[in-house]
């Protein structure tokens, strides 16, 4: 499937290719700050890790987008998005890397504009993410989204010493 540029207010969403594998990009992987919430937190990454996670995405169906500022076509963060076509359902994904942009919108922007077009014109069924109890911020873009809480595993994983609850959240077409 040939995947279009999606733009919302604030970001545009394409494909994440291989020119898009940057120093900065890495920066933010290896950010401790940026993936505080995030399993990729135990990880180092360099230029041939994220080359290999780029290429998993191929022949697969799933995307792999960059969010690219519209003001500027600066890239700020990415998105994923793991489809099972045959139960019509994604699973989404979000970083947000620069965060000079934090809270200002952009992440949220990006997340309701991937939402749409997978609830619209891909006409998926549902959508659903996880996010980490304590990732408030993260929490609240996807309930100012429509989505809707659907389940919790408590004291799932560990963050800075203490046991948090991952909490899902889907939102069905039509919601």
């Amino acid at each position: 499937m040939s995947m279009p540029v999606l733009r919302g207010g604030k970001v545009a969403l394409r494909p994440f290719g291989p020119v898009d594998v940057s120093d900065n990009y890495i920066g933010w992987l290896n950010d401790p700050a940026v993936v505080r919430f995030s399993n990729q937190r135990f990880r180092r990454h360099d230029r041939a890790s994220c080359l290999r996670y780029l290429a998993s995405f191929e022949g697969s169906g799933n995307l792999f987008l960059g969010i690219r500022r519209m003001a500027d076509d600066r890239p700020i963060g990415t998105m994923t998005a793991y489809l099972a076509e045959p139960h019509g359902t994604a699973d989404i994904g979000i970083l947000l890397g620069d965060t000079a942009t934090w809270g200002k919108g952009y992440g949220q922007d990006a997340w309701n504009t991937l939402l749409a077009w997978l609830l619209g014109e891909r006409s998926l069924r549902k959508v659903t993410a996880g996010a980490l109890a304590c990732n408030r911020g993260m929490v609240a873009v996807m309930e100012r989204s429509g989505m809707h809480l659907e389940g919790a595993r408590r004291a799932q994983e560990i963050v800075e010493g203490r046991a948090e609850d991952v909490l899902y959240y889907a939102r069905f077409r039509g919601a």
